[in-house]
């Protein structure tokens, strides 16, 4: 069914102090400045200078006394006027264009006191343009003359800087104004909104026109800012943090950046409004486009009119999902995501003006969000704009709804065709926490008993809800940040991680690897040992959600990857030296079907995966992950890896280094590297390691038939010694520790088997001598071959007949 825009009314002023001064500039005066306070407790409004007294009026809504302040011709009024977000008690900031500045306070008693006043230009000189407050700080746009930074001064376009100083909350002063810092000089002139987290600086009617299609757009909280040409479709991030010292001459900056200063038409921007989202501006076509604080532009839609020339009223917001624009008085509710036109109304005024949402936690901001929308304030009241349920439409209650998600989620796990129904979970007893959370709902238990019950999960919820205040305050951001996304971590860990908590989790990893590893530590339990390596001391149900969540030749759905992987992924960008203790201790925890032990990819090809395609991986990572995958397959293509870069002592110890189970294993990489050893001599310092690698039931016949399989070809006679330059030959003498290796293990007993026996098993104590008899003496008769030998023979056993 389709939703109705509705128009509420809040207030018709007559409870806010100085009501009629509040109707009249309302209705009178189109071009007043209308602020809320951060509680939604008080209205500011004031008029431009030149306009008639009072040129500044707030009104309290309930007890309390307005604030009413006029100027008289010749003394200027204030260019711009704050509320502080401090909860203890209102404070309202007035900046002059001289640089006079006054904090106002509503004190213990009635009505409003200057607290004190302070100069942001001391020297003089100079003339504030914009100023803005953006989450305790004070940011001005102050044009300098020629000397005022005590040099030579910059062409009037340049002659502009931005400041900045941090407002402090601090007792009876109200609030504490830091040192002055400058972000930004010699840049042309800005226009400056806030939003919660960002300020964005906009180019005005006197910016330069070669620089009136940038805008800048600085994040405190990230410490950057960004630059960036909407219709250029161009953005470069830049440092940007004040507590570091950082500051940028703009004419460097855009040096630096190539693209931005292209010829291109000036942003002709009708309306600005910064908005949670990001930055909203409305052009003279009627297009409303939304540039986010990432630097990015996107289209919203286009309104059913343009604004006719700078003369008419707009006003731009947003609330869920829905943007809320007024122009003139017609107001156009579009959808954010589509564009679509969903509403269009025709007011009784043209004079509206769009507040901007209550701060978390006060109790307006409930209130909007119990019903949403947004506030609109005119000189008729102050009304809720939102969405309206249409008549008819039954809203299923709270047990209904128990029993729905309960079906959608045990049908997701079930494995049967029958599809599961509400009233099958409210009858069968198998499905138990269902019933136990719709009786909860039915107030079947105690209010004592269910508060024991959720006594953990409140606090938790509480803690949360407190840290999304402070990160919304701006107090220790980063700290702040960690902290959630350990928290988001952990409960994501706590559910089914499927489709959308994947997805979230996935999410979680890309934008805060840091934090979302420190929840995974402390979920796994992790710690590394003396040895290098990682044990756990987590449940199994806590593994088995780890590593499942793949199957074989399956793509992981649209980039969102299981979380094995994504830890894998994890790992190489913070610790890469921890990713194969953590795959070798994954693979010990593995079950049946966890994706370690079942029919899937094993662990280390899902962690290859993750390091990309052959041959961009880092090399040391995969040989790591190949030699503790403990595959035979792998383990051999590491040990293969290792000998084509001549590593021989890390192939040898990957060989040594497996144990009794795996003789085979141990002898395909003895085997591969005895065919090393029998081609070149490069393994002849690592001997000792290669005899200690042969397989003890290896014979020497078969050890030498393996070396006679590799020997290289002979292409030449033998010689005593090798040719300079060329490879020594195999040697008897570097057989003799690998052929004893062989027999390590004892004579065999029976008759030899081997011609090569003898000399291996021989006992060590030469043979008996023979007796010694008389010499016998030899006639040449008896041998006739002596007489051909030469005369002389010294050494011959020979008596001469002569």
């Amino acid at each position: 069914m389709k939703r109705m825009g509705t128009l509420r009314l809040l207030s018709d002023l007559s409870h806010f102090s100085g009501a009629a001064r509040l109707r009249e500039l309302l209705a009178g005066d189109p071009a007043v400045r209308v602020r809320c306070s951060p509680d939604g407790r008080h209205l500011l409004l004031l008029r431009p200078p030149g306009s008639p007294s009072p040129q500044l009026l707030v009104a309290a809504r309930g007890p309390g006394t307005e604030l009413e302040r006029a100027w008289p011709a010749g003394h200027p009024s204030p260019l711009d006027a704050f509320f502080l977000p401090w909860p203890v008690r209102p404070a309202l900031v007035l900046v002059w264009e001289s640089g006079l500045t006054e904090v106002w306070g509503a004190g213990v008693g009635p009505g409003w006191r200057l607290l004190w006043s302070t100069e942001l230009c001391p020297g003089g000189g100079a003339r504030v343009v914009a100023v803005a407050a953006p989450r305790g700080r004070l940011v001005w746009c102050e044009e300098r003359q020629d000397g005022a930074e005590g040099c030579l001064g910059p062409p009037p376009a340049f002659s502009y800087c931005v400041c900045v100083r941090t407002l402090e909350p601090s007792g009876e002063a109200g609030t504490n104004l830091g040192r002055t810092h400058i972000l930004l000089h010699h840049c042309p002139s800005f226009g400056l909104l806030a939003s919660r987290k960002d300020l964005f600086l906009v180019p005005t009617a006197t910016t330069w026109p070669g620089m009136s299609h940038i805008l800048l757009i600085w994040s405190p909280g990230k410490g950057k800012v960004m630059v960036v040409a909407p219709w250029l479709g161009l953005s470069h991030s830049k440092s940007l943090n004040p507590g570091r010292g950082d500051t940028w001459d703009f004419r460097t900056l855009l040096r630096g950046l190539p693209g931005l200063l292209s010829p291109m038409e000036p942003l002709t921007v009708h309306t600005w409004a910064p908005t949670p989202q990001g930055l909203l501006l409305l052009d003279f076509r009627g297009t409303v486009s939304l540039v986010q604080s990432h630097g990015g532009t996107r289209a919203v839609g286009t309104l059913q009119e343009a604004p006719v020339g700078l003369a008419g009223s707009a006003a731009l917001g947003t609330f869920h999902g829905t943007l809320a624009c007024v122009l003139g008085s017609t107001l156009e509710l579009l959808d954010m995501g589509s564009g679509q036109l969903l509403e269009r109304k025709v007011l009784s005024t043209d004079r509206v003006h769009l507040l901007a949402p209550p701060a978390p936690g006060t109790e307006d901001e409930e209130e909007l969000e119990t019903w949403g929308g947004l506030r609109l304030l005119s000189a008729l009241g102050l009304f809720r704009i939102g969405w309206k349920a249409p008549q008819g439409l039954e809203v299923p209650s709270a047990e209904d709804l128990v029993f729905e998600e309960a079906c959608e989620y045990y049908q997701r796990r079930s494995l049967r065709g029958a599809q599961l129904t509400p009233e099958e979970l409210r009858h069968n007893s198998t499905f138990r926490a269902p019933q136990a959370l719709a009786s909860i709902l039915q107030g079947h238990v105690s209010p004592s008993a269910l508060l024991t019950t959720l006594r953990a999960e409140l606090r938790d919820y509480r803690a949360l809800d407190q840290l999304k205040a402070h990160l919304v305050a701006g107090d220790d951001e980063e700290a702040g940040w960690t902290e959630l996304a350990e928290h988001e971590v952990a409960r994501l860990l706590r559910t089914e991680l499927v489709g959308a908590q994947l997805a979230q989790l996935n999410t979680v990893f890309q934008a805060l690897p840091t934090a979302a590893w420190g929840a995974i530590l402390r979920a796994l339990q992790l710690q590394p040992d003396r040895n290098g390596r990682l044990r756990s001391h987590a449940p199994p149900d806590v593994w088995k959600k780890v590593l499942g969540g793949t199957s074989a030749g399956k793509e992981p759905p649209n980039g969102i990857l299981p979380l094995f992987e994504l830890l894998c992924q994890c790992l190489c960008r913070l610790e890469p030296q921890w990713l194969p203790p953590f795959v070798e201790l994954a693979q010990q925890q593995g079950g049946p079907g966890w994706g370690a032990g079942g029919p899937g990819l094993p662990l280390y090809r899902r962690a290859l995966a993750v390091l990309g395609e052959e041959g961009t991986r880092s090399e040391a990572l995969e040989l790591e992950l190949l030699l503790g995958s403990g595959r035979p397959k792998a383990v051999l293509q590491a040990v293969g890896q290792l000998v084509q870069k001549e590593q021989w002592e890390r192939a040898l110890e990957a060989g040594l280094a497996l144990g009794p189970s795996s003789p085979l294993l141990r002898s395909e990489i003895f085997k591969l590297l005895l065919a090393e050893f029998a081609r070149h001599r490069r393994l002849d310092a690592y001997l000792p390691l290669l005899c200690r690698l042969c397989p003890p039931d290896l014979a020497p016949t078969e050890l030498l038939l393996l070396l006679r399989t590799h020997l290289p070809d002979e292409l030449e006679p033998p010689t005593p010694f090798p040719e300079p330059g060329t490879e020594p030959p195999l040697t008897v003498g570097l057989l003799r520790a690998l052929l004893e290796q062989t027999g390590a293990q004892g004579r065999p007993s029976g008759p030899v088997l081997s011609l090569y026996e003898d000399i291996l098993w021989d006992p060590g104590t030469p043979p008996p001598t023979p007796p010694r008899g008389p010499v016998t003496t030899l006639q040449a008769s008896d041998h006739p071959g002596l007489e051909a030998w030469p005369p002389s023979g010294q050494g011959l056993c020979v008596t001469d007949t002569g």
